[in-house]
């Protein structure tokens, strides 16, 4: 089963993520999580993580910049990152697949949205 990395400035949302994937009948053993994209770059190249899940608003590093780090460091590249934001204008959609990200989902979401988005990289009960 697949291990997830959710990267988010609030705890809150990280459980509501990891709650939704649960319920979303996604398979998924283990949750990592990261505070922040420098905690979450430091978790991403270390770890051993199947997805990751990264908000766009961050103090310290943002998600966009956390994933052009990881995609510019050439490590982890086969990892696909899934953006989980408020952000939802075309711009920063296109701006995000531009930089390496596999997929996108704004805030808030539902159990079959985020199943419907995750589909692509996780296993289906």
């Amino acid at each position: 089963m697949a291990k997830v990395l959710i990267i988010d400035d609030s705890a809150v949302m990280r459980k509501i993520i990891q709650r939704n994937i649960m319920q979303s009948g996604l398979l998924v053993d283990s949750f990592v999580e990261a505070g922040d994209g420098r905690e979450g770059l430091e978790k991403a190249t270390t770890g051993d993580v199947d997805l990751i899940l990264c908000d766009w608003n961050m103090p310290n590093m943002t998600g966009i910049d956390f994933v052009k780090a990881l995609r510019g460091s050439g490590q982890k590249n086969n990892i696909p990152i899934v953006m989980v934001t408020t952000e939802g204008s075309d711009a920063k959609i296109e701006e995000a697949k531009n930089s390496g990200a596999n997929g996108y989902l704004t805030k808030p979401f539902t159990p079959e949205q985020l199943k419907a988005k995750l589909g692509n990289f996780l296993q289906i009960k």
